[in-house]
């Protein structure tokens, strides 16, 4: 059975629903997916960029570091991410052309030749010897005589005169030529320089009982002048005269083919089987090894071609035509 509610006539409060924020947030678009929005639309309407290639950085990719591009010519490895190290790079040196005081001496040195860069010609050493010669520092005194020390540079008479006067210039006297080159040693002479030649060569076939190996013989085809001196480690041959005040010291033969009346030494090494030939033998003083001889105080009314050796503990002379090496000491 079905009771009656009573119904009251009192009415019901309305209770106020909760005020509920109003966020400031636009709210999300919940319109269908097929219906496209306005803010969708407009969106549409830009350009999209083209994709990225893999060698082009992202726009929002931070900038590569500068000390990790590589130079455009630098060599790179191929497997790691270092360049290869190069090997450093050989300092080319110049030698110099040097003045050195040496016991009492003015030594003038030249560089060697073999030494020197092939594109270095006589001009340019030339330059260096004098802007060495015209430099702030001069310690030598005027008018000093100078050796010149050529080693193995082939000089030729020009040359060594262009020397001579470049020298002369800075009030310096050119006396003296050293040489390992015959060529340098003839053009020396003659010019009237005094020149030493120095052997550059040993060879390996050399014995004790051979003794010491000679060097080429050195030609001269000049007048050998008062104060010229030469000396040269093998046998001087001389198409001149040898004038007083000069002198020739060789370690095998001299031969001059001309008059002898300087001072001439043979056998300078020791060697007493050595000898002095000339078309006239009038020396101020012959020396072969340790044996020292004089000129006769009575020239001779004829002069023949003559032959002076060791023998019989002393120096003789003989006659060219009747000389005979069975005559020499042992």
């Amino acid at each position: 059975m079905n009771s009656d509610i009573p119904v009251s006539d009192t009415p019901v409060p309305d209770t106020p629903a909760p005020d509920t924020p109003v966020s400031d947030t636009p709210a999300p678009n919940t319109a269908a997916p097929d219906t496209p929005s306005e803010a969708a639309i407009s969106a549409s309407d830009t350009p999209v960029p083209d994709a990225l290639t893999p060698d082009t950085p992202a726009p929002d990719s931070p900038a590569p570091d500068p000390s990790e591009l590589a130079a455009p010519n630098a060599p790179t490895d191929t497997i790691g991410s270092h360049p290869t190290p190069q090997p450093p790079q050989p300092e080319v040196t110049v030698p110099q052309v040097r003045l050195k005081g040496e016991d009492g001496r003015l030594l003038l040195l030249l560089p060697p030749e073999s030494d020197l860069p092939s594109a270095m010609t006589w001009t340019e050493l030339w330059l260096q010897l004098k802007n060495r010669l015209q430099a702030g520092e001069r310690f030598w005194q005027l008018n000093s005589p100078v050796h010149l020390m050529a080693r193995d540079r082939l000089l030729d008479a020009r040359q060594l005169q262009d020397i001579s006067e470049a020298l002369a210039e800075a009030q310096l006297q050119l006396k003296r030529v050293y040489t390992s080159r015959r060529q340098t040693a003839v053009a020396a002479a003659t010019v009237g320089l005094s020149v030493e030649q120095q052997s550059a060569i040993t060879h390996l076939s050399q014995t004790e009982a051979a003794g010491q190996v000679l060097a080429e013989p050195l030609y001269i085809q000049t007048t050998v002048r008062s104060g010229i001196e030469i000396r040269h480690p093998g046998t001087v041959v001389v198409l001149g005269d040898v004038n007083p005040g000069s002198s020739i010291v060789a370690d095998g033969d001299v031969l001059v083919w001309g008059a002898l009346r300087g001072v001439v030494q043979a056998g300078a090494s020791g060697n007493s089987r050595c000898m002095i030939m000339a078309l006239r033998l009038d020396p101020t003083q012959i020396r072969i090894a340790d044996f020292v001889a004089r000129a006769p105080e009575n020239p001779h009314s004829q002069y023949l071609p003559e032959v002076a050796y060791v023998a019989s503990g002393g120096v003789r002379i003989a006659k060219a035509s009747e000389f005979s090496k069975e005559r020499l000491s042992p």
